[in-house]
């Protein structure tokens, strides 16, 4: 009788269903998505759009569908030979979704369904409020404070450096320095598209008599080369830290006192036994923090995410929400960074991403120009930091941010690095740094050059 039972269980254990079909499904994965289920989605996906001819923009519909081709294009960045480990994997989630739109590959369904999603949910603003408090509310205190007065050093140094050798080789390869500075170097640290290129092209087109259209069309492409340069510059300095790991913080920028890591420890243990109330509270305490920044806008002009980040950062030095709480918030971030990063990616590639004016921009002069700017400006980001006793490798992914294509080339720059982390000063980097860029110089453009 035992040895029938051994047998029987033995056979069991060997049948495919359902002991192969859960080895299939916890065994292999596409990102985060078990193997059988991801082609299902990718059926069900392409069932809608031939069946129905559309394909329903609602939220239900749209996370199948980011997820499945967010996750897709990453894993094709991630399996690409030696650039795989340097940031591809975020270069593929925005950019072959930008390809596929422009070349007709990807059906018009989706595209339209996921333009509409992305553009009337501003679901960015909810990662990026999710990743910002969650990464604050998981910092000790001594690293927020010495942190942010820290990291303008590396910062203004970088964009010194990075302006005069931007300008010194536009000029070497027959460029002027007028057209170099205010058409090259400047959208690259203008912070972006909406805090940078368009406030550009105003000034552009209200100072120097040019139509705002031509303006944007020649400065557009810049910032999203500028970001592409970046993320492949958060890739690289990966690759270093884990060569060289005494000059990493793996997402910290100055070494933790031994008391905090305690705290951290202790924190730790917290969320091992954090229940889901305690995550919906984190998710309503970064939806909160949100709406103060968007107050704050309202008010004083500040962009909302930084008004929301000096709000958490507020909340954390009061210690103003309890540990079990700060805990909930902490998995909030883990989850939007392991869950979210990729579909958000693709969805930034298909509704913002225009592929055409990248290809335009694609020149050599160009290319030349914008690779020796934003590496000079990371190199001293990376050297001056390590001066002032930071952790230089993760200081100058915040130097990468700085050349970013506003809060989503933050998100791309911080997935290659692997540094999501970072994400606080990543905005402080992009919003403020290209905030004050912008204004200094149009204002000197304004009134001394024109």
């Amino acid at each position: 009788m035992i040895d029938s039972g051994l047998k029987n269980n033995t056979s069991e254990k060997q049948n495919f269903w359902p002991y192969g079909w859960w080895k299939l499904m916890d065994n292999y994965k596409i990102g985060v998505i078990p193997l059988p289920l991801f082609i299902i989605a990718g059926l069900m996906i392409f069932a809608e759009v031939l069946v129905t001819g559309k394909l329903p923009s609602e939220i239900v519909v749209m996370v199948v569908t980011c997820a499945f081709f967010g996750f897709l294009c990453g894993e094709i960045g991630k399996r690409l030979p030696i650039v795989g480990k340097m940031g591809a994997a975020a270069i593929c989630a925005t950019f072959i979704p930008s390809a596929l739109v422009y070349y007709g590959i990807l059906p018009q369904p989706i595209v339209e369904a996921t333009t509409k999603f992305y553009k009337d949910t501003h679901i960015l603003y909810l990662y990026i409020c999710c990743i910002i408090v969650g990464s604050i509310m998981n910092m000790d205190k001594r690293t927020l404070i010495q942190g942010f007065l820290r990291i303008f050093a590396p910062m203004l140094c970088g964009e010194i450096v990075g302006m005069v050798v931007g300008v010194t080789v536009g000029y070497i390869l027959g460029l002027t320095p007028f057209e170099t500075f205010f058409f090259l170097v400047l959208p690259i640290m203008a912070g972006g598209v909406g805090e940078g290129a368009i406030p550009l092209s105003i000034g552009y087109a209200s100072i120097l008599g040019m139509e705002q259209g031509d303006a944007l069309g020649r400065v557009l492409p810049i910032v999203m080369l500028g970001g592409l340069t970046g993320i492949i510059c958060g890739g690289v300095l990966n690759r270093i830290g884990k060569v060289y790991p005494h000059l990493t913080g793996n997402g910290r920028l100055l070494p933790a006192a031994k008391d905090d890591e305690m705290m951290n420890q202790k924190g730790a243990k917290t969320e091992m036994a954090m229940d889901v109330t305690t995550f919906a509270s984190g998710v309503l305490l970064a939806a909160i923090l949100y709406m103060v920044g968007m107050i704050g806008h309202k008010l004083v002009g500040l962009p909302a995410p930084v008004g929301m980040l000096f709000a958490a950062v507020f909340v954390k030095l009061i210690s103003g929400v309890s540990p079990k709480v700060l805990s909930g918030s902490q998995v909030v971030y883990k989850f939007f960074q392991t869950s979210v990063t990729y579909p958000i990616l693709f969805a930034v590639g298909v509704a913002i991403t225009p592929w055409e004016r990248i290809v335009d921009a694609f020149t050599i002069t160009n290319l030349i120009v914008i690779v020796c700017t934003v590496v000079s400006l990371v190199s001293t980001g990376f050297f001056v930091s390590k001066l002032l006793g930071m952790y230089p490798v993760d200081a100058a992914v915040i130097s990468c941010c700085q050349s970013g294509q506003g809060g989503t080339g933050d998100v791309a720059i911080l997935t290659a690095a692997e540094r999501m982390e970072l994400m606080p000063f990543a905005q402080i980097a992009t919003r403020i740094g290209g905030a004050i860029n912008v204004s200094v110089s149009l204002l000197i453009l304004g009134n001394f050059l024109v």
